[in-house]
């Protein structure tokens, strides 16, 4: 099945740079994706608009240049995508989000305590260490857990290897666990 969205997606992305107008297909296959990432991030809709507008524009532009790199075109929308919300965040000042719903967090606590319980207390503490992390250590940990993407995607996003992507993403997991083991002994 992956192989059929490629070759497809791949399809796609030749028709529109050949012919722009054929860019709509792959804006259409997106946009709810792309959007909903960065209103989750941004918290603000017609912000969040812009800004997906912006990624599209950004991704149409840029499409002459795009090369296929065996992940999915979402991969390439979401690297823009984190880069926008990030520029937006440095020209306003304005503070991050972290929408975090209750089966995500239930779902992280347990990769990082598989034999503990999903108390209340863990959630609320879950929170309070997501909060803590930095805007790459989040955004590791969103694309990851909230958006589902695998290390391949992540590291294209990211724009580092997938095995780095790996490395990363288990130590921010131990290093959320060590927050979560000092919130037990308190």
């Amino acid at each position: 099945m992956d192989r059929e969205i490629s070759v497809n997606e791949e399809f796609l992305i030749r028709q529109a740079k050949s012919d722009p107008a054929h860019f709509r297909e792959l804006y259409d296959l997106y946009f709810e994706e792309i959007f909903w990432f960065i209103i989750r991030r941004v918290r603000e809709l017609e912000i969040s608009k812009d800004i997906t507008q912006q990624v599209f524009l950004k991704a149409l532009v840029g499409l002459e240049k795009y090369v296929y790199r065996e992940v999915p075109f979402s991969s390439y929308l979401y690297r823009i995508a984190a880069n926008e919300c990030n520029q937006f965040f440095r020209d306003s000042s304005k503070v991050r989000y972290v929408s975090v719903d209750e089966g995500i967090k239930a779902l992280l606590i347990t990769e990082i305590e598989p034999a503990e319980s999903n108390t209340d207390t863990d959630l609320s503490n879950l929170s309070k260490a997501l909060g803590k992390l930095s805007n790459k250590e989040l955004l590791l940990i969103e694309l990851r857990f909230f958006e589902k993407k695998g290390f391949r995607e992540i590291g294209f996003i990211l724009n580092i290897t997938e095995n780095l992507a790996k490395v990363k993403t288990y130590r921010l997991l131990n290093k959320l666990k060590k927050v979560l083991e000092k919130s037990h002994e308190k």
